[in-house]
């Protein structure tokens, strides 16, 4: 073999074993960053602490309206001869100074616990072509089970802005529907395309800590750890306030609030 042949054979050899010396690093550099990444995906998140309910505590208040409240609004159900309900709007509820159909729940304070989503489903029913209740509170993933107590069809459409639409028929007599929101909205609006009076607001959170005061403005959330929280007032129409609290281990905190005429 001369020097020539002599000098391209020891190049090819050379550049072969570059090849293979780049093959073998770059497959052990795949190998060691998958089994540094099946490490990281394979470490768990860290469990929420489970609540002691030696310690839980209980925050209870009554929702007041300071001013005139306005007069409620009668409702035109003669389009539908099936509708034989109460014809009063139910947008701004105020009995003796009290406010009805507030939603209130721990906005902020749970930094990163997770909770159970319930078993049990939460129940919206259509009698005399309203919905009861007029605002409902679920969790994230909790069933929602709709019903129609009406002998006339109705056309359940929630409106969201983070969730799924959808929007289905119901004839009366028809196995309820079942449906559940993923993700957490607050005052997320409930329409029915054949009654169009028909409204009523879903709360989907993520928690468990959460009410709807009662026709005398009262609430009560039960079984809250101890600690520092932010607690939310949402009305469809006067909007949102807010009230910072802290709550000791079996404490039981009365947050009261208050919305204004013209908020």
């Amino acid at each position: 073999m001369n020097k020539k042949s002599w000098r391209i054979v020891s190049v090819g050899a050379l550049a072969l074993c570059a090849l293979l010396l780049t093959v073998a690093c770059n497959k052990k550099e795949n190998t060691e960053q998958s089994s540094n990444n099946m490490s990281q995906s394979a470490t768990p998140a860290p469990a929420a602490a489970p609540i002691d309910p030696a310690t839980a505590a209980t925050v209870s208040g009554t929702v007041k309206f300071d001013g005139t409240a306005p007069k409620a609004s009668k409702i035109d159900m003669s389009q539908d001869p099936a509708c034989k309900g109460s014809n009063e709007a139910e947008t701004v509820v105020v009995a003796g100074g009290e406010l009805a159909n507030v939603f209130v729940y721990v906005k902020d304070g749970l930094g990163s616990r997770t909770f159970d989503v319930p078993k049990d489903p939460v129940v919206l029913d259509q009698s005399g072509c309203k919905y009861h209740p007029h605002v409902l509170g679920v969790m994230a993933g909790q069933t929602v089970q709709i019903k129609n107590d009406d002998q006339t069809t109705h056309n359940i459409h929630p409106t969201p802005k983070d969730n799924r639409e959808w929007n289905e028929s119901q004839p009366p007599a028809a196995a309820p529907i079942e449906k559940n929101f993923a993700r957490e909205e607050i005052m997320l609006p409930v329409k029915c395309n054949q009654h169009p009076w028909m409204k009523m607001y879903i709360n989907v959170v993520k928690s468990p800590f959460y009410a709807v005061t009662d026709k005398s403005g009262k609430y009560e959330i039960k079984g809250l750890p101890p600690g520092d929280y932010t607690i939310a007032f949402v009305h469809e129409k006067l909007g949102e306030q807010t009230q910072k609290i802290t709550v000791a281990p079996k404490d039981s905190k009365t947050a009261d609030q208050t919305f204004k005429a013209g908020e």
